[in-house]
């Protein structure tokens, strides 16, 4: 079937190509010349007279034809019919035949070339075909009412986007006709055209540009009324006490009071329990520390590989817990209140709930403001597991409370969380059953990568079980247990201490939402558009309840186009970029992922290449005793633009970061190459992987030829 299209393609493409070489070399082309118009005007106008319906409908035919294959011609064709016709009949006439014309263009364009553009450029016009999508007929009316863009490009390009061909059709027809009754109407008076050039003055054309505003202005003026009758029901103040409010003092937070600060707006920022968030305070960083604590414990008991003699070692869980929370206060000066309202920002400690769109109360104490920025962060969901609840569960919330070390750990979780915690316990010397529902361990991962982590899992003493669901927790007098179902068996796992870590809810009630009719998308995210407004301009979100991403580096970054939003919209508004986002999986190896996946690029039917550089050729991982890993990057394929890159490897969050700029700032593998890596260092690996790159596309011609030259040379 694939073939049959292809070859289909191929001889339309001859055809057409076919088609328009005859033109210019039968010289048709002076047949569609004002001066051989104008000499036949007389036999034509005579000839319409003796067969009115077959001159229109050859004339229809020569139009369509014209305008389907992009010739020369159709603005002569067009005062041809006003020539021929009349006024009314020749508006008529090329109405129907142009909109036709242009609508077979298109649709040769789409089939021709479409498929072609979102195999290599797919990711790129996401944004492009979704603004068509929700605009598409704006655009194109626009576009049609103002002459100076000439129709046969128009029509090209509009088959490169999802638009849909009953509406190509339609706005085409209304938005030529002005230009349309220009041109027939001066072929009414042939006589005295002399050329093309003088038809549509600098006014006329300024004329149509007006008109083309026109659906954009009302387009403009409906959205003001929408927003004026949203903000009706709710009294806005004579003066503001602030230029802006923030619900949230993590990450998020954070930043957006900090930019507010800086480019010295009045700022609020609101916090209920912990400056820093989840990231600084149950996140990041305590498990961070946690992290580096067992990978010394894992480090002392595998000594004996370095020539050292190994033991295992005694763990103090009380005095691991100490220093994970001295790591934890090590960092919070950094987003301490004192250092923020150094800042100037004025910070209150309270419950805060916006009461209109102009107000917030922070523990009943109203605050005026012209901006909200809800940056309220995202809690750990918790199954309804029945059983449950009388256990004592922990989350990643309530983790950092343990003062014991528990000896059998049940973690409920595939993803970021689990993994880590699983080996990051099981190094501390609990024995550990982690529980994922799903056929494999992070899911957003390519397979090979999720295989690579269960693989190191397992031989640090983790039973990873997959494609297991729990079912519920039940209890007697010895021991508490987790039942769990498994291709129709019940399984019983019993343990000490159950961490549930299936994924983070954000935080969306309790501040106010429902009040202001604040809806929320599908994912329980609160709705928003590409600037991060919700249905009410002046208030934005960020971070975790905003979406897509949950990390604390995403929602900094969404809190600039937040915090910025707020303050100068409607002067200036920039869309949140989401095409370079970094992810990292704190596991030992460490994985780190930034653009596509080949899962997903093989999902959006791109053309891709994948170029994988394994660790076991890296000096320093072999000097290390670390070779465990590999360098995965996808390119467009005989492009060396990277579309994706996973690393796993020691300190993969590190070396990927050159991934994520080259990306960012459209480097390619080629000037990865080109640049010095130190030695020995684990950032060799993206160069290494960029020389397998440039080795698989290496020029074969010019190398046999090189070959025969430097043989000359030997005589």
């Amino acid at each position: 079937m694939k073939k049959r299209g292809v070859l289909l393609r191929t001889t339309l493409a001859l055809a057409l190509i076919g088609a328009i070489v005859a033109f210019y070399l039968l010289d048709l082309g002076r047949f569609f010349d004002l001066h051989t118009l104008k000499a036949q005007q007389i036999q034509l106008v005579a000839w319409q007279e003796e067969h009115p319906y077959l001159l229109a409908a050859l004339y229809i035919l020569v139009y369509v034809v014209v305008t389907a294959l992009s010739l020369p011609g159709a603005a002569v064709m067009t005062l041809a019919g006003g020539a021929i016709f009349g006024l009314w009949r020749g508006v008529l006439l090329v109405s129907f035949a142009s909109s036709i014309g242009a609508a077979l263009a298109m649709l040769v364009s789409r089939y021709l070339l479409r498929d072609w553009v979102q195999q290599r450029f797919g990711k790129r016009l996401q944004r492009i075909d979704a603004g068509i999508r929700r605009d598409g007929a704006f655009y194109l009316f626009g576009l049609r009412l103002v002459p100076i863009f000439p129709f046969f490009v128009i029509n090209l390009l509009m088959g490169l986007t999802p638009i849909r061909l009953g509406t190509y059709y339609g706005v085409s027809q209304l938005g030529m006709l002005p230009a349309t009754f220009v041109y027939v109407n001066a072929g009414t008076q042939l006589a005295r055209i002399d050329s093309l050039s003088g038809l549509l003055s600098p006014r006329l054309i300024g004329a149509f540009a007006l008109l083309a505003l026109l659906p954009w202005i009302s387009r403009w003026a409906l959205e003001r009324l929408r927003v004026g009758r949203l903000y009706r029901a709710w009294p806005r103040p004579r003066r503001f006490d602030r230029n802006l409010v923030v619900i949230g003092a993590g990450s998020a937070g954070l930043v957006s009071a900090y930019i507010a600060a800086t480019v010295r707006a009045r700022v609020t920022l609101v916090e209920a329990q912990h400056m820093g968030g989840d990231c600084l305070n149950t996140g990041c960083v305590p498990s961070k520390a946690l992290i580096r604590v067992a990978h010394a414990a894992h480090e002392a008991r595998s000594a004996s590989r370095f020539g050292i003699e190994g033991c295992e070692p005694q763990v103090d869980f009380r005095k691991v817990m100490q220093q994970v929370h001295a790591a934890v206060q090590s960092v919070a000066p950094h987003d301490s209140v004192e250092r923020y309202r150094a800042l100037g920002v004025d910070v209150r400690r309270g419950h805060a709930r916006i009461v209109s769109p102009w107000c917030v109360e922070v523990d009943g104490e109203p605050i005026t403001t012209r901006a909200i920025i809800i940056a309220a962060g995202a809690e750990p969901s918790v199954p309804p597991l029945p059983g449950l609840a009388e256990c004592g569960y922990l989350t990643s919330d309530t983790l950092w409370q343990l003062d014991e070390l528990p000896a059998r750990l049940v973690i409920l979780g595939g993803g970021p969380i689990g993994c880590e915690m699983a080996q990051a316990f099981a190094r501390l010397g609990s024995k550990v059953t982690q529980v994922q529902r799903a056929d494999r361990l992070l899911r957003r991962e390519d397979d090979e990568v999720s295989d690579f982590v269960r693989k190191r899992l397992e031989a640090e003493g983790v039973n990873v079980l997959t494609a297991h669901k729990a079912i519920a927790v039940e209890h007697d007098d010895a021991c508490t247990v987790l039942v769990c179902e498994h291709e129709g068996n019940m399984l019983r796992l019993p343990f000490d201490r159950i961490l549930v870590a299936v994924g983070r809810r954000p935080r969306t009630t309790g501040y106010g939402l429902d009040d202001l009719g604040i809806s929320l998308d599908t994912d329980k995210t609160i709705e928003s558009n590409d600037f991060l407004q919700t249905r009410f301009p002046n208030i934005l979100v960020c971070g975790d309840v905003a979406g897509p991403f949950q990390f604390t580096h995403a929602g900094a970054h969404q809190a600039w186009y937040a915090a910025v939003n707020a303050l100068f919209a409607p002067l200036k508004t920039f869309r949140a970029d989401y095409r370079v986002i970094p992810a990292v999986t704190f596991t030992d190896p460490e994985v780190a992922r930034v653009g596509l996946t080949e899962c997903e690029a093989r999902q959006q039917g791109l053309d891709i290449e994948v170029t994988c550089y394994d660790l076991a050729e890296l000096d320093r991982a072999l000097a290390e005793h670390e070779a465990h890993g590999f360098v995965k990057i996808l390119t467009a394929r005989g492009k060396d633009r990277i579309l994706g890159a996973t690393c796993v490897g020691r300190h993969a969050g590190e070396w990927m970061a050159e991934l994520a700029l080259a990306m960012k700032h459209n480097i390619g593998l080629n000037k990865i190459l080109g640049t010095v890596h130190a030695y020995p260092t684990w950032a060799e690996a993206n160069k290494y992987a960029a020389g397998q790159w440039k080795q698989a596309h290496k020029p074969e011609r010019i190398l046999a030829w090189l070959e025969r030259w430097h043989r000359w040379k030997r005589r």
